[in-house]
């Protein structure tokens, strides 16, 4: 026998769920990039096929001036066919080969900048499921993960600021995810050791989200630093500095 108070209560909390979404302007649905790296991955796979389409269709058209020279012309069905054949073409190379999401396993795989780009286009393909809350906190690890792969371009992948990005990007986040996505969704909502399914997922993206941002500032101390450095000099040399320097006031 279905108990309706277990019933409403499910449809409460879906209604809630679907008000904070519209709220939200539906964000976690949206199909956008989260990212820089997985927009270029994007735009790398369009311009392939871009180029797939071409070269099919240049083929063909090339292949018909051929027989057109050898046969005297190719006549009004050589030609329908040349059309067809050419709309089969840009039907065909414009819709295959499809853009493979990365799989679980093939994430932390590569070097480790390679890896956050993998990590953002993976977390794409898993935001819809997510709770709007944590779907937000996931477009915006998009622009952290992109300001950390800046700071990994170059870094030793031995490094141990690597290794620890390779954990966490590669293995904490995306096993946390898998963690709450094999919850049945009716699960998820139910109030349990103090807090739901979807509120643990939520403040554990919250943590990940700062210890991205901590470790990215750290990676960028060096270049903070060598900054300030040449902004003192040239401050000293061409500014303020210059002009109360001792140099100066000799030659006044």
């Amino acid at each position: 026998m279905v108990d309706l108070t277990t019933l409403s209560d499910r449809l409460i909390d879906d209604g809630r769920r679907l008000r904070d979404d519209n709220r939200a302007g539906g964000r976690h649905r949206r199909t956008r990039s989260i990212g820089e790296g997985s927009s270029k991955a994007k735009r790398d796979h369009l311009v392939r096929k871009v180029r797939n389409v071409v070269i099919a269709v240049f083929a063909i058209w090339l292949a018909s001036g051929i027989a057109g020279a050898m046969f005297s012309g190719i006549g009004f069905w050589g030609v329908m066919a040349v059309l067809v054949a050419t709309i089969i073409a840009v039907a065909l190379f414009s819709s295959y080969p499809k853009m493979k999401t990365p799989k679980r396993a093939d994430i932390n795989k590569g070097d480790v900048r390679q890896m956050v780009g993998k990590t953002e286009l993976w977390l794409e393909a898993q935001r819809p499921a997510l709770p709007p809350p944590a779907a937000r906190l996931v477009e915006d690890m998009g622009v952290q993960l992109d300001a950390l792969g800046l700071q990994l371009e170059g870094l030793d992948q031995n490094h141990p600021k690597a290794r620890e990005v390779r954990s966490l990007v590669g293995e904490q986040l995306p096993e946390m995810i898998d963690s709450y996505c094999r919850i049945p969704a009716h699960l998820r909502t139910e109030q349990r050791a103090g807090s739901t399914p979807d509120q643990q997922l939520t403040d554990s993206l919250g943590k990940i989200s700062g210890e991205i941002d901590s470790i990215t500032r750290q990676l960028a101390e060096g270049s903070l630093d060598d900054l300030a450095i040449k902004h003192r000099y040239l401050d000293y040399k061409f500014g303020e500095g210059a002009a109360t320097s001792p140099q100066l006031e000799n030659k006044n």
